[in-house]
């Protein structure tokens, strides 16, 4: 059945926070209303980083019912949904779909053992791993579980030290699967949740599960759901979660997907080639692309993207936003009056906008340089062009007369050396781009985007409520899945708000830095580890 300009509900599940947005798909995407919820992350000493999944649905529940109130929706007119969320969670549940345990968040690096046991044994290794093991796995899959961080040791993790929960499970979840499920009863996995584990054969004519791969590493099949499509309809709303939710029982649930995936939708990077940068609480810099592709030596790998056929090549950084919010709470607040008093606005979308704002006003007092500080985001390690879950952030090249806002822009800057350095690694196998888009909450800051033309020397091009492109991306998949439109319709209907240049005169100090930039891991490497590994 096809439906004209749908209003489509759906959700973009962060670290964070969740988002819930509604929108009107017609021409162009317009959004009616959104409402933010926070929740938090539990960090713990061992290296796990944990959420709760009943906070997640909480949170989900609460947004449904703001923004159907303040658009003065009614339920029923609602036509679809569907979930953009955090990639390579964790979640083992029982037969009932019941979470055993707290999320292991994809930031959670407990698993380092098993992937030593499993990925680093043997003689013959290619950068530390297993050759045979990696070249099989880069065959089947177009990629590997070379980091840490990937799910399939945070299974083993389980396996291992929580026997009694391993026993319990029935399904291996990741986020977005999950909260699919708990809407219709249905266990199922994304392409892309099933691509991001490296156990799935995603060779064009195969699409399946690997067994090979599962004894490899020695999962059980019988944990990993069923496989579906960004575009199809899992399911309705069963009973219970259309109370919780406050929407009609049957609601259709689309697949949805990561945020990766549903965020090169929302950004209009579609065509092949393009690519797109992104700033949340993690950091990428992505290509679209129409085969697989992998780069062992920087960390880049490619997953199956939403449209049949293409697949996300991407470099990930592991704390992009996420440092911008250290910024918040441990310079900004009391740096400035103004913004003390704005830290009681009730309204978080509110004051985020404000916290840019106020950015915006420090960093154009400083100029560009930063006075020679430079800032490397590393507040949780990183994972290309290197993988280290040891690396840390840190102030580099301070002198008597750095003050506060020096350090401020600093870190913006330092992000933005960190994506041209991705960005580079990327263009080793895809051509280059000179003209990028940039989406996430960091694209509302115009000094952000300026920031990131002068030192990647492109243009920058910022979609329109870049701060929603995984929404936007969710919703773009709905009006698909629900007939009233083509992927082909997606670079009309997304629309660029702004366009940065990269200012000449700026380009030689911002070279000078990014290469000091690039030394700064290799020459501190060592002194991470000593400081941070917790084996001797």
């Amino acid at each position: 059945m096809t439906h004209a300009n749908p209003l489509i509900l759906v959700h973009d599940v962060g670290t964070t926070s969740s988002k819930t947005c509604l929108y009107r798909l017609g021409q162009h995407l317009e959004i009616l209303m959104t409402a933010l919820e926070e929740y938090p992350l539990y960090v713990l000493d061992n290296g796990g980083i944990e959420q709760d999944p009943d906070q997640w649905w909480g949170a989900i529940c609460r947004g449904t019912q703001a923004v159907l109130k303040q658009a003065n929706i009614a339920p029923e007119a609602v036509q679809g949904m569907a979930f953009c969320a955090q990639m390579q969670g964790f979640i083992p549940v029982d037969e009932s779909g019941t979470a055993l345990c707290r999320a292991m968040s994809y930031m959670d690096t407990r698993g380092t053992a098993q992937r030593k046991r499993y990925l680093q044994d043997g003689l013959i290794k290619i950068e530390q791993m297993n050759a045979l093991k990696l070249l099989n796995a880069l065959r089947i899959t177009g990629g590997a579980s070379a980091s840490v961080k990937d799910p399939v040791w945070k299974y083993l993790w389980l396996r291992d030290e929580r026997p009694d929960l391993f026993r319990a499970m029935h399904r291996w979840m990741d986020v977005k699967d999950y909260l699919v499920m708990r809407c219709t009863g249905k266990f199922t996995f994304g392409y892309d949740s099933a691509h991001a584990t490296f156990l799935f054969d995603t060779r064009p004519d195969k699409l399946t599960w690997h067994k090979g791969l599962c004894r490899t590493y020695g999962v059980n099949p019988d944990h990993l759901p069923p496989v579906v499509r960004a575009v199809d309809q899992v399911g309705g709303l069963t009973a219970q979660a259309a109370q919780a939710l406050g929407l009609p029982v049957g609601l259709p649930v689309f697949g949805g997907g990561g945020d990766l995936t549903l965020i090169s939708l929302g950004s209009g990077s579609v065509a092949t080639n393009d690519i797109h940068i992104y700033i949340g609480t993690s950091g990428w810099v992505c290509a679209t692309l129409d085969r697989r592709m992998t780069d062992i030596n920087g960390m880049v790998a490619s997953i199956l993207a939403a449209v049949p056929g293409q697949y996300n090549y991407i470099s990930e950084q592991e704390t992009s936003g996420r440092c911008l919010q250290w910024v918040r709470d441990h310079l900004a607040l009391d740096e400035i009056g103004i913004y003390l008093e704005q830290g009681t606005i009730a309204d978080r979308e509110a004051e985020y906008r404000s916290l840019y704002a106020y950015l915006g006003e420090v960093v154009e007092a400083t100029p560009p340089g930063a006075n020679g500080v430079i800032f490397t985001p590393w507040l949780h390690g990183n994972r290309s062009p290197f993988e280290d879950p040891y690396a840390r952030g840190m102030f580099f090249n301070l002198n008597l007369q750095t003050g506060k806002r020096d350090l401020i822009r600093a870190v913006l800057e330092g992000d933005a050396y960190h994506k041209r350095w991705m960005l580079e690694t990327v263009e080793k196998k895809v051509p280059r781009r000179e003209v990028l888009r940039f989406v996430g909450g960091g694209a509302r800051s115009e000094t952000w985007g300026q920031i990131l033309a002068d030192v990647t020397g492109r243009t920058i091009e910022v979609t329109e409520h870049p701060e929603n492109a995984g929404a936007a991306g969710a919703t773009l998949v709905c009006g698909v899945g629900l007939g009233a439109i083509r992927f082909e319709d997606i670079s009309r209907i997304v629309r660029v708000a702004k366009t940065f240049t990269p200012r000449p005169q700026y380009r030689v100090l911002y070279d000078k830095q990014y290469e000091v930039y690039r030394q700064l891991h290799k020459q501190n490497k060592d002194l991470f580890r000593q400081l941070n590994a917790s084996e001797p």
